[in-house]
């Protein structure tokens, strides 16, 4: 009795992927009407080559992929095929020509929302974990011995390939946003630096054959922080899986870093000057964060809209209720804010302009928007948002990293207080 009525259950939500849109349109249609205006035709062919592959080879397998708690290699190869590995590098080490820079702000925004579609988030995150990996070691100043360069030419171009995977390491067991006061020591010793301490909530930790890792070579504070890569078969590394309650096709991991000799060369620009890189790192993390909020908002309205249509209840569809035309109404009201908001941030940082602040208050907006909309949907759903394979029942169980995630909420309220008093928005 109870396998019939998951299979009842399953087979109702797969007509809400097939049903035509009617009544309320399909709320995909936000992104349209805001941000698809002036778009270039390299960036519409890219979303068009995006989605072609995501219907492609992502969609049909999300729901076996979350069970196995992985997706096959094979999937990094045909991403990079398709140039997804690539969006924000620069073309010499293998990236997407045009989409580096500013520029790579609305070819990010493109990604997400196309890859979120099947509303599968741990399938972006462990496929494209190296966004946040990346970016700093193209950031970082040469220290004039030409390394560095060397550095980015051997690592990068396989990892545009989709044939290397690579991760950022900064979160520590003793904290996570307090960066500054990072545990993890690299003490240098001859041509080599001897690493000692442990790593914790990295994601694509396990499977990493790049680590961008957050040390302390110096004293305390953010002066003594530095970057380099430690690469995954250093000896002395020792990584463990944690059991998570979302993210399952990605690999959220513990590292434990015990006497590993990192050559030299590995240091990612000059002693000290970490704490920088990894500060500019966070307000695309935290933007993509935002942003990935309000696509996963998107997913959970149109799978919501699309289920009250065909839903019959006491002789008539859902959808003809006030009670749930006003839910729906009020989550598609929440939902064209945080568009808009997103969209505009989008422009201003495509212009060069990064108000840390504003980044800040969105992303907490859009991660606390996306938790309202997830409960709208749960509601209108009913049991159906209990059962596996509802996108909704994934996106419940995988939206609240999205509030902690770059720094909590509370770290966000804090930084955009500070900015805003520094900047005279807020008289002290």
């Amino acid at each position: 009795m109870r396998r019939a009525c998951h299979s009842q259950v399953q087979t109702m939500l797969s007509r809400t992927r097939r049903l035509p849109v009617a009544g309320f349109k399909a709320c995909r249609s936000l992104a349209t009407h805001f941000h698809r205006r002036g778009e270039s035709s390299e960036l519409t062919m890219f979303r068009e080559s995006v989605r072609k592959f995501v219907d492609r080879e992502v969609a049909p397998y999300v729901n076996e992929w979350e069970e196995a708690g992985e997706f096959p290699h094979s999937l990094q190869l045909k991403a990079a095929e398709v140039g997804l590995q690539g969006v924000g590098v620069p073309a010499k080490y293998g990236g997407v020509e045009g989409s580096e820079g500013h520029n790579g702000v609305k070819w990010h925004m493109t990604l997400i929302e196309e890859m979120l579609r099947p509303g599968a988030l741990g399938v972006l995150e462990s496929l494209l974990v190296h966004s946040i990996a990346v970016p700093p070691l193209l950031a970082a100043e040469d220290r004039g011995d030409g390394q560095l360069e060397e550095l980015r030419q051997r690592i990068i171009p396989p990892i545009m390939r989709g044939e290397k995977r690579a991760c950022l390491g900064v979160t520590e067991p003793s904290g996570g946003s307090d960066v500054a006061n990072i545990k993890t020591k690299a003490r240098l010793d001859g041509d080599h630096y001897v690493i000692n301490g442990e790593k914790t909530l990295i994601t694509g930790g396990t499977r990493a054959d790049y680590i961008s890792l957050a040390v302390r070579t110096g004293g305390e504070g953010k002066h003594g922080v530095s970057l380099m890569v430690v690469e995954g078969d250093t000896p002395g590394l020792e990584r463990t899986r944690l059991p998570t309650t979302g993210w399952w096709p990605s690999d959220t991991s513990n590292l434990r870093f015990t006497d590993c000799r990192v050559p030299k060369s590995n240091l990612v620009g000059e002693e000290g000057k970490g704490f920088s890189l990894i500060m500019h790192n966070f307000n695309m993390e935290r933007f993509s964060l935002a942003a990935t909020s309000v696509c996963l908002g998107e997913v959970c309205l149109e799978e919501a809209e699309s289920w009250a249509r065909q839903r019959v209840t006491f002789g008539a569809p859902l959808l003809s209720r006030a009670v749930v035309q006003h839910r729906l109404i009020d989550m598609r009201t929440a939902l064209t804010s945080c568009r808009a908001w997103l969209n505009l941030t989008a422009e201003e940082m495509s212009e060069g302009t990064v108000d840390v602040a504003n980044i800040c208050m969105l992303k907490n907006h859009c991660s606390a928007t996306l938790r309202d909309v997830v409960d709208g949907a749960v509601h209108i759903l009913g049991g159906a948002s209990y059962v596996r394979g509802c996108k909704t029942e994934r996106i419940f169980r995988d939206m609240n990293v999205l509030a902690i995630g770059g720094g909590s909420s509370e770290i966000m309220k804090e930084l955009a207080f500070r900015q805003l008093e520094r900047n005279g928005t807020i008289s002290k």
